[in-house]
């Protein structure tokens, strides 16, 4: 790769890197604490990953359990999983917290499936942008003293890594899909 592209290509990793943290938060039907990943609890006036105040451990196939390190922030990791976007009750038994995940249902399922295909799509566009800005950057660089055999060259070493990029968010969008779909 020509030095000059590297960076665009760093930037499709971090697409792909970005798209993989994102399916992480998806949860399918097995307990994973990377659905924990973007909810903050009140830490004395700080919002903190719920990583930081306790320990999350995974003891049986579909529960989560938080253990938090002092004993008041219960309350607050309880209340901070209910106000999230992640549809389950935490339960309490005064030090502990747990989050017990229902068998999901085939109608979950699909939707869970189309939210990956849309992000699977937001991914490739973000991947297109990059191409996008990459070629204009060679259309500056034309005009300045490189020969157009030398931009041809670059604009296909570009596309390629495109390709490449977009074929690893379709395999990432199978294997997360194959996963929510499998009961």
């Amino acid at each position: 790769m020509d030095a000059r592209l590297q960076q665009y290509e760093d930037k499709m990793k971090k697409a792909i890197e970005f798209l993989e943290g994102d399916y992480n938060t998806i949860r399918a039907g097995r307990a994973n604490p990377h659905v924990l990943d973007k909810i903050r609890v009140d830490y004395y006036g700080t919002p903190t990953p719920i990583q930081q105040v306790g320990n999350v451990t995974v003891p049986e196939a579909r529960i989560i359990q938080i253990a938090p390190w002092e004993r008041s922030m219960v309350k607050a990791i309880e209340k901070a999983i209910q106000a999230s976007d992640l549809g389950i009750n935490p339960s309490n038994d005064g030090s502990v917290i747990r989050l017990v995940f229902p068998e999901l249902t085939e109608e979950r399922r699909k939707d869970l499936a189309k939210d990956v295909k849309k992000k699977a799509e937001d991914g490739k566009v973000a991947i297109r942008n990059i191409r996008r800005d990459g070629n204009d950057y060679l259309k500056k660089l034309g005009k300045t003293d490189v020969s157009e055999d030398e931009i041809k060259q670059m604009e296909e070493q570009l596309q390629k890594t495109t390709d490449k990029y977009i074929k690893e968010v379709d395999g990432l969008m199978e294997k997360k899909t194959k996963e929510i779909m499998t009961v």
